[in-house]
């Protein structure tokens, strides 16, 4: 029901609904202005919007957790999509460390603090600690492109890793220490083949269907480039769901499947990036709307004097003694471990994960959804707005204009090209037979044009290259020239 007795009816959720998501856009652009990020303000839409607000009731915990999973799917395919293995190979094992010791030492410090100053029992803490594990990547990287601040060094990709890998984990442990709180009688120890099993089939599928994916994409001929994010959203949900059903942690598998993918040559490449990119982010929208719906701020009240005391202990002592341990294996400078563990923001992923205690009927779910839910608010609130201070502080920034691009946001830029070459494909070419997509072109480069028997044709990545083509390339510069004479296995004089 809406306030003063108006029903839900198809119209009324597309109209209050589009209504919330334009209010938070633009609401969510002047948080710029402050160093907060936007996400937060789609929350404060939901929360002023629900019942202690407006009054549109929503109370349905597993339409919400419903709508967290599809949403997180989507996020972080996307987030895999973006990932450039160039710039995480360097700090490949950082970032897992981060990611899975990390997560791991972070929920077991927190956990235990909460045993101590409360009445829950050590399950109980260890599954608050659980679900508050893992941090937010969007939040973060918000903030750092609204004040034009890159990081030095290789900070911002071991971030992107953790941000983007630890969610799989604390996942794992929210369903594992659920499983000690609804069976008491259990040891910790029998949670490990449970834990083993969820990332080694989610790890081991997820490889496998990045593989399998690349290969239906390009072997299948649809007849609209529309069809192909349609096409990767279906191999998406496949296997996120497989995954679960064989016993495997389903987000750990879309990851990495689309890590693989991202870094793989697929056909309408750039289209699906961009798509996703898009969905991502109305995703994310409708997910912190749906939860400052689901939320009561009456309720959250009663636990904001133990919610500010877990908060802090998170932010000035579990994030930091869990990097610092996570990262003791690798050289890296103080200030930057320091940075590391102040950025680790939480947002809308634990707020999803709490909504698990909370269908499994636990005796004190209610009250550990509100402090998950006071840990984020208070999370984005606290670090969020010094991040970009911090960074400066540290030395641990750089201005935007001389940050490096990344591979992918360099195939997603629409700036003109600034060189351009006729090349004429010989009979006996490598490339004829080929489709664009097989060559593995530089994504600095583009075929903008193909002149065949005196027709111009605007090339697909399925398009096959024939015997005396004449293909018009466009690049960002000679380098990239001279790249595509070597995909092609021609000489620089064609």
């Amino acid at each position: 029901m809406i306030g003063n007795g108006l029903s839900f009816t198809i119209e009324n959720i597309l109209l209050i609904g589009s209504l919330l998501l334009l209010f938070s856009i633009i609401a969510g652009k002047t948080s710029y202005r402050f160093g907060v990020p936007t996400l937060i303000f789609f929350l404060a839409v939901g929360m002023i919007a629900g019942s202690d607000g407006l009054g549109i009731h929503f109370d349905d915990p597993q339409t919400a957790q419903f709508i967290g999973i599809v949403s997180l799917n989507f996020i972080l395919f996307s987030g895999g999509l973006d990932t450039d293995w160039k710039s995480i190979k360097p700090v490949l094992w950082q970032g897992v460390s981060l990611s899975s010791l990390g997560v791991l030492l972070t929920a077991i410090t927190l956990g235990t603090f909460v045993w101590a100053i409360t009445d829950f029992t050590i399950y109980e803490g260890l599954l608050l600690g659980a679900i508050v594990s893992s941090t937010d990547a969007a939040a973060v990287f918000s903030i750092l492109r609204s004040n034009r601040l890159a990081l030095k060094s290789k900070l911002r990709p071991t971030l992107e890793l953790e941000s983007g890998s630890n969610d799989p984990m604390a996942y794992a442990l929210t369903i594992a220490f659920l499983g000690l709180v609804l069976n008491q009688d259990r040891s910790f120890i029998s949670i490990v083949p449970f834990f083993l099993q969820q990332m080694i089939i989610g790890a081991l599928v997820g490889y496998l269907f990045g593989r399998v994916s690349t290969f239906i994409i390009n072997k299948i001929k649809l007849d609209f480039e529309g069809l192909y994010p349609v096409l990767v959203i279906a191999l998406m949900f496949i296997t996120f769901s497989l995954t679960d059903f064989i016993g495997g942690n389903g987000f750990l598998a879309i990851y990495l499947c689309a890590v693989y993918l991202g870094n793989q040559d697929f056909i309408h490449k750039k289209t699906v990036l961009k798509v996703f990119d898009g969905l991502a982010w109305l995703n994310q929208i409708v997910l912190f709307l749906t939860l400052g719906l689901l939320v009561f701020p009456t309720q959250v009240v009663p636990f904001i004097g133990i919610g500010i005391l877990i908060s802090l202990f998170l932010i000035l002592v579990a994030r930091p003694l869990s990097v610092f341990i996570s990262l003791i294996p690798f050289r890296m400078r103080l200030r930057r471990r320091a940075y590391i563990s102040w950025i680790g923001l939480r947002g809308a992923v634990p707020i999803v994960f709490a909504t698990y205690p909370l269908l499994a009927g636990i005796e004190k779910a209610n009250m550990i959804f509100n402090i998950v839910f006071f840990i984020s608010v208070t999370s984005v609130l606290i670090q969020g707005t010094t991040l970009s201070v911090l960074a400066k502080g540290l030395h641990v920034a750089l201005p935007e204009r001389v940050r490096p691009k990344s591979s992918v946001e360099l195939f997603l830029s629409d700036h003109a090209k600034t060189k351009m070459v006729q090349i004429e494909m010989p009979e006996d070419g490598f490339a004829v037979g080929k489709e664009i997509v097989e060559l593995h072109l530089p994504v600095t480069s583009l075929i903008a044009l193909i002149n065949r028997d005196g027709k111009f044709i605007t090339p697909s990545g399925s398009t096959v290259i024939e015997a005396n083509d004449d293909l018009i390339v466009i690049a960002d510069d000679q380098q990239s020239i001279n790249q595509v004479y070597d995909c092609l296995k021609m000489n620089r004089t064609g």
